[in-house]
């Protein structure tokens, strides 16, 4: 079962189109690099991985020791979610639909072998979907998102800025 409605995928296709659309992970790529050093952990999830740039922006910075899945339903060509020791879920979150969130943090857990490794904006993004609608479908502070995440994951790590926050948790199993 998608956790995506027909009419929000082919709204996620166009705006995928865009070349500037998906980048955030690359601000992300020091940062998950370090993570990968730091812990040993070989395999990465890329929950909602767009156009890969994740990957790109690890490889390109000469790291090359990691296993890479990705998984976005906008892609099917990349296949259904993967476990690995790392889930990365970078700006992804607040695109979800709310009537599919529970369902897709459920699965976040299930695949989190060790790791994930969250960005969530918590302000509305500069793109608007064709109807309107900001992109960002769930715009809420940290303090909303943090008991469903504590739900599910043990919190290693916290950070927040004025638009986003970066949490890490720790698997539950």
């Amino acid at each position: 079962m998608h956790k995506i409605s027909k009419n929000y995928l082919e709204e996620q296709k166009q705006l995928h189109s865009d070349i500037n659309y998906g980048t955030a992970s690359l601000q992300h790529v020091t940062t998950i690099k370090n993570l990968l050093i730091n812990t040993k952990i070989k395999t990465i999830s890329d929950y909602g991985a767009g156009k890969k740039n994740l990957q790109k922006g690890l490889l390109n910075s000469g790291f090359t020791d990691f296993e890479y899945f990705p998984y976005d339903p906008v892609f099917p060509e990349y296949g259904e979610p993967v476990a690995a020791d790392l889930v990365c879920c970078i700006d992804v979150m607040e695109h979800i639909e709310n009537e599919f969130l529970e369902e897709v943090l459920d699965e976040i857990k299930n695949i989190t072998l060790k790791l994930s490794y969250f960005s969530i904006g918590t302000k509305p993004a500069q793109k608007k979907l064709s109807d309107g609608r900001n992109a960002h479908l769930i715009q809420k502070p940290a303090r909303w998102w943090l008991p469903k995440l504590c739900e599910r994951f043990d919190i290693e790590h916290f950070r927040a800025s004025s638009n986003n926050f970066i949490v890490l948790c720790k698997s539950m199993k």
